[in-house]
């Protein structure tokens, strides 16, 4: 038997044996190393998905660890090798994934959502999914690669260039990771945000960070680039003012990226996007291309990732880590140590 985080009710996890499965065909099994915690794991944890999670439901989809068994008609892969997942399983029928959309299907299964997830020690996905890591990554920061790649996929979608003048609002993980890709692209960047500890945080980045609660951004935004308005805001926020301040801060035909998940309907100043031809774009998940850049960025240093890492620890911890990280304070990101010695030593 091996051990799993399980979601079984509103604001209830527990820790719990399972049964190991063997791979079949096309599968490979995983000996889960690190995992982090994100925010669409809170929404789970708070009930807010039940209508899309069957439980018990296995939790984690940011992950880094090691292969340990292939099954049958699996090439390329070999037991050791050290890999993370791109949790995305689509069905490749449907109109968006004729279209080229395969990472936004119609149907698509999102592994650790709709399916089993990697916060266990041991994990059947289909070989598909795996993207290499360079044996010189450690697995900590390893598992930054997943939303990283969120970060790359949204600053591609938002098409920010060398040069240009971004405004990140909301300064959370998915926030500042937008930043720093955005920064290496070549753009100046300015990140919002209300918590003192994550702007802190992203000063030690080197990031300017600004206070919307004190400080007047639209004018600080007119301050920095001469009265023209950024060319680009994202809005992680997640909060109708983070919309407010993401359109505000905008020059003529800006584009606003929408990154964070807004669960009610917001109010939008659309004479604004009238009168400076402003773009909408949304951003969703991330293809292949995008995952393999972040590995790069993380695997350089780009992504200073262990200076996100918040605290580790064991499985058998991860439902306090749950609770740590909703009642906020000076925490970014938690990562769960799955390896059977973190359990050990836990007991």
């Amino acid at each position: 038997m091996t051990l799993a985080v399980r979601y079984t009710a509103a604001r209830t996890l527990d820790t719990a044996p399972v049964e190991p499965a063997s791979p079949g065909p096309g599968e490979v099994e995983l000996a889960p190393a690190y995992v982090g915690i994100c925010g669409t794991d809170l929404h789970i944890f708070h009930g807010d998905m039940d209508a899309r999670v069957s439980t018990p439901a296995v939790l984690g989809h940011e992950m880094s660890g090691r292969v340990l068994r292939v099954g049958p008609d699996v090439e390329g892969w070999r037991p050791g090798d050290a890999v993370t997942v791109m949790p995305l399983r689509w069905d490749d029928s449907c109109p968006a994934c004729r279209a080229g959309n395969r990472h936004i299907c119609q149907h698509l299964d999102f592994i650790g959502i709709d399916s089993p997830g990697a916060m266990q020690q041991r994990w059947i996905v289909p070989a598909a999914t795996l993207v290499r890591l360079p044996d010189s990554l450690p697995l900590d920061r390893a598992a930054l690669v997943e939303p990283t790649a969120v970060a790359v996929h949204d600053v591609g979608r938002a098409r920010v260039r060398d040069g240009e003048r971004v405004v990140v609002v909301g300064g959370g993980p998915i926030g500042i990771l937008i930043a720093l890709v955005a920064r290496a692209a070549g753009a100046e960047v300015r990140v919002v945000e209300l918590s003192g500890h994550r702007r802190i945080l992203a000063q030690k980045l080197g990031l300017t960070a600004w206070n919307p609660a004190a400080e007047d951004v639209p004018g600080l935004v007119r301050q920095w680039t001469g009265d023209a308005g950024a060319d680009v805001a994202f809005e992680v926020s997640g909060a109708a003012g983070g919309v407010d301040t993401a359109v505000q801060v905008l020059g003529v035909r800006g584009r606003l990226c929408l990154v964070a998940i807004h669960p009610r309907p917001r109010e939008v100043d659309l004479h604004r996007f009238f009168w400076r031809e402003l773009t909408l774009i949304g951003a969703r998940l991330y293809d292949r291309s995008d995952f393999e850049k972040a590995v790069t960025l993380v695997a350089d240093a780009t992504i200073p990732a262990e200076q996100l890492i918040s605290k580790v620890v064991p499985l058998t911890q991860a439902p306090a880590a749950f609770e740590a990280l909703e009642a906020g304070g000076d925490v970014m990101k938690i990562l769960v140590d799955c390896t059977d010695d973190a359990q050990g030593a836990a007991v």
